[in-house]
């Protein structure tokens, strides 16, 4: 399974802004967005034109690096939104990607970020409708069921994990129950439901071309 094993702080400074991809880390002052608020590199604190290319790459390469996902992935995805019938092709691209296994587990507090997330699932954590899953790019359906393993629910590292993410406000378009420690997806996840900061047309513009 291909994933991005570099300083996963540097992307946050090349996007010039938090992509909480070390937890509570970005959350204090060693946020390297708050020392360093300038692209990685020799050049980082250079100034820079942008193009309309140049701003379309920007756009999709956040989406990217915030769900953790490589290039020939995202563009599936991208070949999936612009199958579904209903709705606009970029809003429907961050519905899947909100959809994916690892988002959701992350959404629900059952980790600290999405990269802690994906590596909760690859150690069968969860299931799915009952059954062991290790894959974290699963795409979970209206009704399907998430739930901690029975194993699980019992470990005081898990314990302490839900306990810092209880706080995290839970999207609309997933139920959750914290006395069985289980969630329901109930919904496709609109726009207004979706806090990432990005202008997803561009990403239209950029694979329309």
């Amino acid at each position: 399974m291909a994933r991005y094993t570099g300083a996963v702080c540097r992307l946050c400074r090349r996007e010039g802004q938090k992509l909480f991809l070390k937890g509570e880390r970005c959350y204090t002052g060693k946020c390297s967005i708050s020392r360093r608020p300038y692209a990685p590199g020799q050049h980082g604190q250079g100034r820079k034109k942008s193009s309309e290319y140049g701003l379309q790459l920007r756009a999709k390469q956040k989406a990217r690096r915030y769900y953790g996902v490589l290039e020939h992935q995202f563009s599936h995805y991208f070949d999936l939104a612009t199958k579904i019938k209903e709705g606009k092709t970029g809003e429907n691209l961050l519905a899947i990607l909100e959809s994916r296994l690892d988002n959701i587990i992350y959404r629900l507090g059952w980790a600290s970020s999405r990269p802690e997330a994906r590596q909760l699932v690859v150690h069968k954590h969860f299931t799915v409708n009952g059954k062991k899953v290790n894959v974290p790019s699963i795409l979970i359906k209206d009704g399907d069921i998430i739930s901690l393993n029975e194993k699980s629910k019992s470990s005081i590292k898990f314990k302490s994990i839900i306990e810092a993410g209880s706080t995290r406000p839970i999207p609309k378009w997933l139920e959750l129950d914290m006395n069985k420690l289980e969630a329901k997806k109930i919904a496709f996840p609109s726009r207004e439901d979706i806090d990432l900061d990005v202008e997803e047309t561009l990403i239209v513009e950029l694979y329309s071309k």
